[in-house]
């Protein structure tokens, strides 16, 4: 199993006030995390150098107004002063460039993938994008990596059907907001609400005939693997099985880590192992494999390189995953998997669709709850 590993260390020069959370020691915990574990010379992943997004690319998802007002403010931007398009989002004079830079790794990984130059792919990149709407940035994103990657995959290559998932803690209104009435791209996304940026409620699921390909799984404060994995299970697995995708794109959010200090979600490393095998399980099952990954959150230094470990390990078919930071505190409770399933379930018209993933095997730290289940959803009987 060969992955393509795209990134680069132009991706520091991306300028933040310094008490900005979203730092160049991020890629710097995660680099030095990958070299002191061996995984920057295994023999199965191949690095690749990224590439700077066209205007063509970027217009595909943005608008002219909105690459326009990116560049006026690097150009204003001094040494010490990037400029503020809102409380949290800064450009500083070499972050246009390095925001395209990070559009562009995504469109290598791509590359990397549909012409079968590794089976799968991962760009660490910053600054992040899934937040980035065609025609504004915010939450700490200029770009939207991801979604200009999706329509490069089509314009490019004929891809017809795309689907990003995304486990950010934050949900990915900008990627929402690019293909919402698109049906040719669908997006999921299990996030923390009520939360930043406000949106991603269970019932915004598409308009016309996109009707049904988003899919938005907001979770509460404090919700453990109980709660993700039977949402993966019973509602993401689904929603591929409806969608039937060509390729999988993934937005990999690590701020679900129990340690992050900017959410409230209890995943632990193994955790985040496990969901990045339920997605490389549908890119088994509909795209051979066909999965393309890239960084957006996570701002606890080690909990993020041990979770960009973990989904490398997954993506290069190694099980062995490393976890520094332990269990999450137990909560004191335990939510209503079920009753978040049907909810969910019932919002998309999921009924009748209904197919098991195979099995997860052993993941070192993860609690006994992957087995397959073969009872019939009750509402399962009354469809055709």
């Amino acid at each position: 199993m060969t992955t393509a590993l795209i990134t680069d260390d132009r991706f520091l020069e991306h300028e933040n006030p310094a008490w900005h959370p979203e730092s160049p020691a991020r890629l710097r915990a995660i680099m030095h995390a990958l070299e002191t574990r061996g995984m920057l010379t295994h023999p199965d992943i191949v690095r690749r150098a990224p590439r700077l997004a066209s205007d063509d690319d970027l217009l595909a998802i943005h608008t002219p107004e909105h690459l326009a007002k990116i560049i006026a403010a690097a150009r204003a931007a001094t040494s010490d002063h990037p400029v503020p398009l809102d409380p949290d989002t800064f450009v500083g004079q070499q972050s246009e460039e390095i925001a395209r830079l990070a559009a562009g790794a995504v469109l290598v990984g791509v590359d990397a993938v549909l012409r079968e130059e590794a089976a799968n792919a991962f760009a660490l990149v910053r600054p992040p994008g899934h937040h980035a709407e065609p025609d504004a940035a915010m939450g700490f994103c200029l770009y939207n990596n991801i979604a200009v990657a999706a329509r490069y995959a089509q314009r490019v290559y004929g891809i017809e059907k795309v689907l990003i998932c995304d486990f950010d803690v934050h949900h990915g209104n900008g990627t929402q907001a690019a293909f919402y009435a698109d049906p040719t791209v669908a997006y999921f996304s299990t996030h923390q609400s009520p939360f930043y940026p406000g949106t991603g409620a269970f019932d915004e699921i598409g308009v016309g005939e996109a009707r049904y390909t988003t899919c938005n799984a907001p979770v509460p404060r404090n919700a453990t693997l109980e709660l993700y994995d039977a949402i993966y299970r019973e509602v993401f697995v689904p929603f591929c099985d409806r969608f039937q995708p060509d390729l999988i794109l993934l937005s990999a959010g690590y701020d679900t880590h129990w340690r992050d200090p900017m959410a409230n979600i209890l995943l632990d490393t193994p955790a985040l192992a496990l969901l990045t095998l339920r997605v490389y399980q549908m890119a088994e099952t509909y795209c051979a494999g066909r999965l393309v990954g890239v960084l957006e959150g996570g701002y606890d230094m080690e909990a993020l390189a041990d979770g960009v470990c973990a989904s490398l390990n997954i993506l290069l078919g190694d099980r062995h995953i490393t976890d520094s930071l332990g269990s999450p505190p137990w909560p004191g409770f335990r939510w209503n998997a079920d009753v978040v399933v049907d909810e969910l379930r019932q919002a998309q018209d999921l009924f009748g669709y209904r197919r098991k993933t195979r099995p997860a095997g052993p993941i070192p730290g993860m609690p006994d709850i992957d087995e397959d289940h073969d009872e019939p959803h009750p509402h399962d009987e009354d469809e055709d």
